[in-house]
C-alpha cells in the first residue's frame, strides 16, 4: 500500500493546510469508513465546482493549491480528496474516465467544441475497509440544487459516481470508458487528451495551457458555472 499512502508532487498530503483541513473534517471520528465519508463531503461541498478556469499550470493541481483556491473542476477536486485520504491514513489513487454528460451549459459546450463528452473525468479511488471504491466529489450541493440533479452521495462502501439521472429521472450521464488509476495525477495525459479532443478556446479563454505557451492563472472574469442556465 505504500505507493497509495505517501505524499506525491500533486497529492501533497503532508501539507500543513491539508492536514488541518482533514483534522477539521474528521474531528474525533476513529472509524475508517466514516472518516472517508466525512472527507468526501468536506471536499464535495467545501470546494466549488468550476470548469471555466482550466489551466495546465502544474501548481494549480497540487492538492494544497486547490484547497487554497476554494474551487476546481473534477480532476483537481479528485486530487484534493485523494490527498486528504492519504493524510488520514486511507490509501488512495487518481482515476480517469470518459463521461457523456448532458448536464452542461451552452457556454461550456461551445468551449468544448459542441460535444457532451467529458474526456479524462477525474475521480478518487479510496481503499476503505480492505476494498477499493470510486468517488466523485465534483458537484457541490448548491450546484446540484441549481441544476436540478441529485447530488452524489457516498456511504463509504459503494462507488459514488456521477449522477445517471436528474431529479426528473431524465438520463444525464453515462460512462464511456475507464482508463484506470494512478498513484499520482498523470497531468501530461490529461493535457495531451484535451489538446486532441477540444478546441483551443477551451483553454485560452481561461489560461494559456497548450504546450509551448506560458502557464498562467485562470482568468478572473471567467464567470461562475452555477450562474449560467443549464441545458435542458
Amino acid at each position: 500500500m505504500r505507493p497509495w499512502l505517501v505524499p506525491t508532487g500533486f497529492l501533497d498530503s503532508d501539507s500543513p493546510a491539508i492536514r488541518e483541513f482533514v483534522a477539521r473534517a474528521i474531528g474525533d471520528e476513529a472509524d475508517e469508513r466514516r472518516k472517508a465519508v466525512r472527507l468526501f463531503y468536506a471536499v464535495r461541498d467545501g470546494i466549488r465546482y468550476d470548469p471555466y478556469r482550466i489551466s495546465f499550470d502544474p501548481i494549480q493541481y497540487r492538492a494544497s493549491s486547490v484547497l487554497a483556491a476554494g474551487y476546481g473542476w473534477c480532476v483537481p477536486k479528485a486530487v484534493l480528496l485523494a490527498a486528504c485520504a492519504r493524510a488520514a491514513g486511507i490509501p488512495s489513487a487518481i482515476g480517469l474516465a470518459d463521461v457523456v454528460n448532458h448536464m452542461n451549459t451552452e457556454k461550456l459546450r461551445q468551449r468544448m467544441g459542441g460535444t457532451d463528452v467529458f474526456y479524462d473525468h477525474g475521480y478518487a479511488a479510496l481503499r476503505v475497509d480492505g476494498r477499493w471504491v470510486k468517488t466523485v466529489p465534483a458537484f457541490n450541493i448548491e450546484l446540484c440544487e441549481r441544476f436540478g440533479v441529485r447530488p452524489t452521495d457516498f456511504d463509504g462502501t459503494s462507488d459514488a459516481l456521477y449522477q445517471e439521472f436528474d431529479a426528473d429521472n431524465r438520463r444525464r450521464m453515462a460512462y464511456q470508458a475507464d482508463h484506470g488509476t494512478w498513484s499520482d495525477l498523470p497531468l501530461d495525459k490529461v493535457r495531451d487528451d484535451f489538446v486532441q479532443h477540444y478546441p483551443r478556446e477551451l483553454f485560452e479563454q481561461g489560461a494559456s495551457v497548450l504546450p509551448g505557451h506560458a502557464a498562467g492563472r485562470p482568468a478572473a472574469d471567467a464567470g461562475r458555472f452555477e450562474d449560467d442556465a443549464p441545458l435542458r
